[in-house]
């Protein structure tokens, strides 16, 4: 576990110097290659890898749902504009809004989404959540993965279960404002993808997180 803390310390470190530039003109937030190297690095890429459950065994519920995909010349675009208008709805939150290439991950902490110890949407979060649901409705042509994540408080065995609570109870919410079950997986990571060092209260609070990843669909997706 050591290892692993200071694997995100490292990471956080790497985000916070050159890890991550915003254009001073539309406010958008990327990584840079070499920030998504050490990423990768760092916490094995999982941020990185594939959607969850891998995009063939999702193919058969998007197609029963109607969900196309996106030509490969327009992916870049319709990110793009989904990406201004989650910035734009969750101006003024603590929701942040990172490009990853052509993939969004909205990183939303855990103590604005859910009270201690707990899995159940906290009712102060819901407006934005609502928001952050009605864009992703919008925008139907991406997969949703909600990854949760813990601090290092507590046995390995309880907090995989409250991760895995904490992201169902977000992908939960989702569906039922308007975003397709079909589009949505989940995962909880428990207390081991630190993003800060568990050794101090503020660190332990950025690891308590809940993260969205947004990934278009394509065409060539559907055919496999």
């Amino acid at each position: 576990m050591k290892t692993k803390m200071f694997a995100g310390a490292a990471l956080a470190a790497l985000i916070a110097t050159s890890g991550c530039t915003t254009d001073p003109e539309t406010g958008r937030q990327t990584i840079s290659k070499t920030a998504l190297g050490g990423i990768g690095g760092a916490l094995g890429g999982y941020l990185l890898g594939d959607v969850v459950g891998g995009r063939h065994d999702r193919t058969e519920k998007l197609l029963g749902a109607g969900i196309g995909g996106l030509a490969g010349a327009g992916v870049g675009a319709y990110m793009d504009k989904q990406e201004r208008d989650l910035r734009a709805r969750t101006a003024g939150t603590d929701v942040q809004v990172i490009r990853q290439g052509d993939d969004l991950v909205l990183n939303i902490p855990s103590g604005i989404t859910f009270a201690y110890d707990s899995a159940n949407v906290q009712p102060q979060f819901q407006r934005t959540l609502d928001q952050v649901a009605d864009t992703l409705s919008q925008y139907n042509q991406t997969y949703v993965d909600v990854y949760g994540h813990t601090d290092s408080t507590g046995s390995d065995q309880y907090n995989q279960a409250l991760s895995e609570r904490r992201a169902r109870s977000v992908a939960d919410y989702l569906s039922g404002h308007g975003v397709q079950a079909a589009r949505i997986g989940t995962r909880g990571y428990g207390k081991t993808q630190p993003i800060a060092s568990n050794d101090t209260d503020a660190g332990r609070a950025a690891n308590r997180r809940v993260e969205v990843k947004i990934v278009p669909i394509t065409q060539n997706d559907l055919r496999q």
